[in-house]
């Protein structure tokens, strides 16, 4: 079974556009404030990257914690919804849209409410729980949000390459209150 697993994962991954990640990091910036969300374990991949790009250096927030600050134009809103359909992620897009800020879709198609809002969508071909079309042994959106976690890891290994970020760095930057 495990293997069967790593065979979807590897099928999905083999269908992301690098462009689509080159086209990303064009927008996540160490002046530009950082902000994530997503809807169940979406958002527990969304928390995984945002921590990742905290410590190489970049100022993240997640939407809906107690200290996330106000949205305004120029910040960037990474939103991650498989079905690209979620109305809670959709009403979060609008209002980044509204308010001038670019937003980064991460979802299993460009053709979604999702993509239509954003600036740009890295597409995560992976079944999502209401893909109708993609299917997986795997249970509801599995295959989505473990191809989405390696697909963020190599956005946040582009970006320390791109920056000069030494793992060294990351070091400093991870919690050593333990």
């Amino acid at each position: 079974m495990l293997n069967e697993i790593l065979e979807e994962i590897a099928n999905v991954l083999n269908n992301v556009q690098v462009h689509d990640l080159e086209n990303a990091a064009g927008y996540i910036t160490k002046d530009k404030r950082i902000f994530i969300t997503g809807a169940g374990r979406s958002a527990l991949q969304g928390k995984g990257f945002g921590m990742r790009l905290m410590h190489i250096g970049y100022k993240v927030y997640i939407v809906g914690e107690t200290n996330t600050p106000a949205m305004r134009e120029g910040d960037v809103l990474i939103a991650l919804s498989g079905s690209g359909t979620t109305k809670q992620i959709l009403h979060v897009a609008e209002k980044a849209k509204g308010l001038g800020a670019t937003t980064i879709a991460v979802s299993t198609t460009n053709d979604s409410p999702l993509s239509f809002l954003a600036n740009m969508t890295i597409c995560v071909p992976g079944a999502s729980r209401k893909d109708k079309e993609n299917t997986s042994i795997q249970l509801l959106s599995s295959l989505f949000d473990q191809s989405v976690h390696i697909v963020l890891d190599a956005l946040t290994l582009g970006l320390a390459h791109r920056d000069g970020t030494t793992n060294d760095f990351a070091k400093t930057m991870h919690s050593n209150i333990e």
